[in-house]
């Protein structure tokens, strides 16, 4: 039960903590920091509460980008903008973008406000260790404005599952190209924008299914075989049960309200057009109700 829940939340949270990669007001934002270019953006705005880290840490903790698209953009975006101007750039930003999409009137309802308040709270009782990313979000100050708070909240819960992810990899012996080349053949992302926008080559792609025919995961015609597709299974299984303690710590009541309370704003995100397609976030809707 507890894992049904991290995944019904999670298929509800990702897509509005999705809004800072593609709404177009933190790309402006980003834009105004100075940063040249979406890459350079993305990075910074990700990596901010992590401090001026080196190029090195975030390809470690981002898991799937080619060490050269990390080191295109940093260390250099800290020299447009420190990291503490990028947070509070990005709660400004995350602020426009929730209002512009939602509408004042929502954002400002006591049903978003308490949306915020439990996502706070459900981030704030997550365990950390071993999750970087996701203690560097938790470390923040808890914004004022309810925008900021829930995007913040729900993303500290995203890196959390996100960090638990990686570790599932790193025990299957799964690596950042195998990754993405299970992640296609399931049809859950198009494989050339996974490639192209991680910055690996065709020879990585090709290496690395290479690898996964050897071991009896995928087949000949690129395809998940059985044992391909029990592997992805585990994996995914392995993931939900790592992101379930948030969520038994905000109990099953609370995370069902909190869960109803996204519904609404989780299909405004996706059916706004502003997700493109084949994009890298693989929602497998499972669990997400089926009249959106």
């Amino acid at each position: 039960m507890a894992d049904a829940m991290a995944r019904a939340l999670w298929e509800r949270y990702e897509p509005v903590h999705d809004l800072v990669y593609f709404a177009p007001e933190v790309h402006s934002a980003a834009d105004a920091l100075g940063m040249r270019g979406f890459w350079m953006g993305y990075f910074a705005l990700r990596a901010a509460p992590l401090g001026a880290v080196a190029p090195a840490v975030v390809t470690s903790c981002f898991y799937v980008f080619h060490p050269a698209r990390v080191a295109r953009a940093l260390p250099d975006a800290w020299a447009y903008a420190a990291p503490a101007d990028v947070l509070a750039a990005r709660q400004d930003a995350l602020d426009a973008a929730m209002t512009a999409l939602f509408g004042p009137d929502t954002v400002g309802s006591a049903e978003f406000a308490e949306a915020a308040d439990l996502a706070w709270e459900a981030a704030a009782a997550a365990d950390t260790a071993g999750r970087v990313l996701a203690a560097a979000n938790q470390a923040l100050e808890r914004p004022d404005r309810p925008t900021a708070r829930l995007w913040q909240g729900l993303t500290t819960l995203r890196e959390h599952r996100g960090d638990a992810h990686v570790a599932v990899l790193v025990s299957q012996g799964i690596g950042p190209v195998e990754a993405m080349v299970l992640k296609a053949a399931a049809g859950e992302s198009d494989a050339v924008f996974l490639r192209e926008t991680r910055r690996w080559g065709q020879a990585d792609w090709e290496a690395a299914g290479a690898r996964l025919r050897e071991r009896c995961l995928l087949g000949a015609d690129g395809a998940l075989t059985p044992a391909g597709a029990a592997v992805r299974a585990e994996v995914e299984a392995l993931t939900d049960a790592a992101a379930e303690q948030p969520w038994t710590a905000l109990g099953a009541d609370r995370t069902a309200r909190l869960a109803g309370l996204l519904d609404p704003l989780a299909h405004m995100v996706e059916t706004s057009g502003l997700l493109p397609p084949g994009n890298p976030v693989g929602l497998t809707r499972g669990a997400y109700p089926a009249d959106h």
